[in-house]
C-alpha cells in the first residue's frame, strides 16, 4: 500500500515533531517516496538533516522556498507531486492559516498548491487546544473534504499538563496514511453503521484452562480501521487476541471473552447495524462442566466432555431485516472456497470471505492475508496476498459495489 507512493510530510513547531521521525522512517523503509518540509519553528526541535537522513532525500525549508529556482516554483512542484500531504504536528498557528487560506511560508504555500488529501495531526497544550478560536478553526476546516483528522489524544504533555493535546501516535497515523492512499480520501461509508466481531473466544474448563484457537483479531481490527477511515460508525465486538484497542478509540468496543457473551452482545447490537461482519473465530464446543477452582493436575480428566456453543451466524441470520447485510468469514485449509460456499447458504449469509490458513503469510496471527469473496448470487472476487488493512478495504469495495 505504500510502495512507490508520493507522501509529503509537513513538520510544525512543536515537541511532538520527534514522533514524525518514526513515521518518516517507516514510510521510507516501506518503499514510499517521502519529502519533508519544515517550518522555521520546527527546526528548533528537529533538524532538516534528521529528516533528510530518514527520508533518503533533502528536507526543504523556507530557505529553499525563497532561493532562485532553475525550474518551476518549489511549492508548485511539491504540491503536484504529492499523493498525500501529512501535517504533524499541526500547530495552532498553522491551523489558523489553513482555515483562512493564508500562505506565508513554504509549508502553507504548498498546501494551497496541492489537490491531494491532507491528513492533520494536531499537537498542543490542553488550554491551547480547547480555546474557542482553535476549536472553531478545527471544525471549520473540515468543511473542505480534502482535510482528514488524526485526532489528538489525552495524556501527559511535555508541559507536564495531563489532558487533551497529545499528537496521535505513529502506530495510529501509519494505518490512516495507508487508508488515505488507498481511498484517495473517499469517505464512502459515511452514515453506515457496521457491526464487526473479531478475535477468538475462550471456553473455560477452570479459571486457568480453556478451549480456544490462535486467532489474534488482526483481520477484524483491520476491517474496523478501514471502516472508520472511510467514515463509518463501528461497533467492535472482541473476544481475545493481540489487538491494540487504543487504535480503535473511535469505535464502540465491547469485549466478550466467551461465545455465549459474544452471542448476547451481537444480538443486542444487531438492530442498530446496517452491515454485520462476522470475523471472529468462535469456538465450536465448550467443556460440559466448568469448575470455579483450578483443577489439580492429577484430577484433570483424560477426556473432556463437551457441548456445542450457540451458532452466532445462524442466529443473526434469522433476525436480520431485509435491508441489513450479514457477511461471514471462513478460515479453511485445502480447498477453502467450496466449504465456504456451503457455509454461506447453510447459515443464511449474504456474502462470505473465504481465506486459507495453510498458506504462507495468510490466516491467524499474520500481518497479511488472501481470500475469495463470494455472495449469494454467485459473484466471486479473488484477493491476492496483501496486508490485512488492504484486504479489508477490498472487502468494503466489494460490498460497496452493490453485489451483496
Amino acid at each position: 500500500m505504500l510502495a512507490g507512493k508520493h507522501i509529503l510530510i509537513g513538520i510544525g513547531g512543536g515537541i511532538a515533531a520527534y514522533k514524525a521521525c518514526q513515521v518518516v522512517s517507516h514510510l521510507a523503509q516501506a518503499g514510499a517516496e517521502v519529502r519533508v518540509i519544515l517550518t522555521e519553528a520546527a527546526q528548533q526541535f528537529v533538524t532538516p538533516l534528521t529528516f533528510a537522513t530518514l527520508s533518503r532525500h533533502p528536507a526543504y525549508t523556507d530557505r529553499d522556498f525563497w532561493q532562485p529556482n532553475q525550474g518551476r516554483p518549489l511549492h508548485i512542484e511539491l504540491g503536484e507531486w504529492a499523493d498525500l500531504f501529512v501535517l504533524m504536528p499541526l500547530t495552532a498557528n498553522t491551523l489558523g492559516k489553513l482555515t483562512y487560506g493564508l500562505a506565508d511560508n513554504l509549508l502553507t504555500n504548498t498546501v494551497l498548491a496541492s489537490t491531494c488529501p491532507v491528513l492533520l495531526a494536531p499537537a498542543m497544550n490542553t488550554d491551547m487546544w480547547e480555546q474557542r478560536a482553535v476549536q472553531r478553526n478545527w471544525q471549520q476546516l473540515f468543511q473542505d473534504p480534502r482535510y482528514h483528522a488524526a485526532n489528538p489524544g489525552a495524556g501527559l504533555l511535555a508541559c507536564d499538563r495531563v489532558g487533551m493535546g497529545r499528537m496521535a501516535e505513529p502506530e495510529e497515523l501509519l494505518p490512516q496514511i495507508q487508508s488515505l492512499l488507498y481511498t484517495r480520501g473517499r469517505c464512502d461509508l459515511s452514515g453506515k453503521r457496521i457491526l464487526i466481531s473479531a478475535g477468538g473466544t475462550r471456553e473455560f474448563l477452570d479459571p486457568v484452562r480453556f478451549l480456544g484457537n490462535p486467532s489474534t483479531g488482526k483481520m477484524g481490527a483491520a476491517l474496523a480501521l478501514a471502516a472508520l477511515h472511510r467514515g463509518a460508525q463501528v461497533t467492535f465486538v472482541y473476544g481475545s487476541g493481540t489487538v491494540n484497542l487504543v487504535l480503535l478509540k473511535s469505535a464502540k468496543v465491547l469485549v466478550t471473552p466467551s461465545a455465549a457473551e459474544m452471542e448476547a452482545v451481537m444480538q443486542q447490537e444487531l438492530p442498530q447495524a446496517d452491515w454485520i461482519i462476522l470475523c471472529a473465530a468462535v469456538a465450536d464446543m465448550k467443556p460440559a462442566e466448568y469448575r470455579d477452582y483450578k483443577l489439580p493436575k492429577a484430577e484433570l480428566p483424560k477426556a473432556i466432555p463437551t457441548i456445542a456453543v450457540p451458532d452466532i451466524a445462524a442466529g443473526l441470520a434469522q433476525r436480520k431485516q431485509p435491508q441489513q447485510r450479514l457477511i461471514g468469514f471462513a478460515a479453511q485449509t485445502g480447498d477453502y472456497v467450496t466449504p465456504a460456499l456451503e457455509k454461506l447458504h447453510r447459515k443464511g449469509l449474504d456474502a462470505i470471505v473465504a481465506n486459507p490458513i495453510d498458506q504462507p503469510n495468510s490466516g491467524f496471527g499474520t500481518d497479511q492475508n488472501q481470500a475469495v469473496i463470494c455472495d449469494r448470487s454467485g459473484h466471486q472476487v479473488a484477493i491476492e496476498p496483501c496486508s490485512k488493512l488492504e484486504m479489508a478495504h477490498k472487502v468494503f469495495d466489494f460490498l460497496q459495489a452493490g453485489k451483496v
